[in-house]
């Protein structure tokens, strides 16, 4: 069964395959990348009940092992052979019904749940994020410019095209749904002026985001709050969610954009900058679920625009950033498995799931449906200029 199910999914690359009983077999056309993996008989079990799955655990838990190659190689050469390639489906009605009863089961992000789904992946470890971040802890799609941009450079160009798209003014209040480590929030503040409110249910995060106002000077400009963004009371002239939309799940997207139209003034703009999907709604995968995000989902587009639809809000402005992502992550994987000081902080078994989850997901961005998208929302059709020219170059003068 496992040669079977190899020679129908490895099409390309040159993937040698060592199995239980001392077999030997080699699939796919020869080409590089040149990988050898050895695998024992719980990995083929677990490979054959969930491939996604079955190579994750079988790959951290060292029943998958590289002679040849590594992670990201072995994942390329499945990608190219289009393992992760989005494929036009009809469901039919038992289809939509199995996916919407997993979906409800993964994405009840009631309060207490969504404070426990954050702390097990942000509440690992600040020290680990310095790791492989950018100096400024941005832990989202960066905006290439140019393919050749460093990390550093890409994220801060991130912040000024948010910035651009909120056209924030000196004095305005912005509100940051998901304010992570505060790198955004403190550029608003330092960089245009704002007064900034950021929530974030994760402990680790406030602690450092509130040290680093303090180091700043920029008391008084920007406040964290460990608070649910549902719980939020006051209305903000700019809302900015970066990252945020993942963790809220299929079943509150309506909730959140109510949310977001109910805090926001009249005149006011929103900026949501999310990974989204362009083969329509389905369920998280498996490994990501189990071990790195719990709770999460990545909303199709369609899941997006209906609930914004049905709040009331315009959409003034939506641009799709393809391939950013997978350069951000080909970036954050190469700092993780480069940084000397990791191996001291966690065990070779969390080093390979990590390293499963960030090649795994760079796939995803370059071969499978994944995607970024920045959307920009209001509740007037005037609250924003009518053509581009607010954005980019000639908009530099504002920040």
């Amino acid at each position: 069964m496992i040669e079977d199910f190899l020679q129908r999914t490895i099409k390309v690359g040159d993937l040698t395959i060592h199995l239980p009983g001392g077999r030997t077999m080699r699939v796919g056309d020869g080409a590089a990348p040149t990988v050898a993996i050895r695998v024992n008989a719980k990995a083929v079990r677990g490979i054959l009940a969930k491939p996604s799955l079955g190579v994750g655990e079988a790959y951290m838990n060292g029943d998958l092992v590289l002679e040849q190659g590594n992670m990201w190689e072995l994942l390329e050469i499945a990608g190219r052979s289009g393992a992760r390639a989005p494929k036009p489906r009809r469901d039919s009605w038992a289809q939509r019904l199995k996916r919407e009863f997993k979906r409800g089961r993964q994405q009840a992000n009631s309060r207490a749940a969504a404070r426990r789904n954050v702390a097990h992946h942000y509440d690992l470890s600040n020290e680990l994020y310095r790791r492989f971040l950018d100096a400024d802890l941005q832990y989202s799609c960066a905006y290439f410019e140019r393919p050749d941009m460093t990390l550093e450079d890409a994220q801060a160009a991130k912040k000024k095209h948010i910035a651009d798209k909120l056209m924030i003014r000196p004095g305005q209040t912005v509100l940051d749904i998901g304010s992570g480590w505060g790198g955004l929030a403190m550029t608003l503040a330092r960089d245009y002026g704002a007064k900034v409110t950021g929530v974030t249910l994760s402990t680790e995060q406030l602690e450092l985001a509130r040290e680093r106002v303090r180091a700043a000077g920029l008391d008084g400009h920007v406040d964290f709050q460990l608070t649910d963004y549902r719980d939020v009371d006051r209305k903000f002239d700019r809302i900015v969610s970066v990252g945020m939309l993942e963790h809220v799940g299929a079943p509150h997207l309506y909730e959140y954009f109510a949310t977001v139209k109910r805090l926001l003034t009249d005149d006011g703009v929103a900026l949501i900058h999310s990974i989204g999907r362009m083969d329509g709604p389905k369920v998280t995968d498996a490994f990501t679920h189990k071990y790195i995000f719990p709770g999460c989902y990545v909303p199709a587009v369609s899941e997006i625009v209906k609930p914004v639809e049905e709040v009331g809000l315009w959409i003034t402005d939506m641009e799709v950033l393809r391939l950013h992502y997978a350069l951000t992550l080909r970036h954050w994987r190469e700092r993780f498995l480069a940084d000397p000081e990791i191996p001291n902080l966690y065990d070779a078994r969390f080093r390979r799931m990590w390293e499963f989850y960030l090649a795994g997901s760079e796939m995803g961005f370059r071969y499978g449906g994944h995607m970024n998208v920045q959307i920009q929302l209001a509740k007037r059709r005037d609250a924003v200029p009518i053509t581009r020219d607010y954005m980019g170059p000639e908009a530099s003068g504002r920040g």
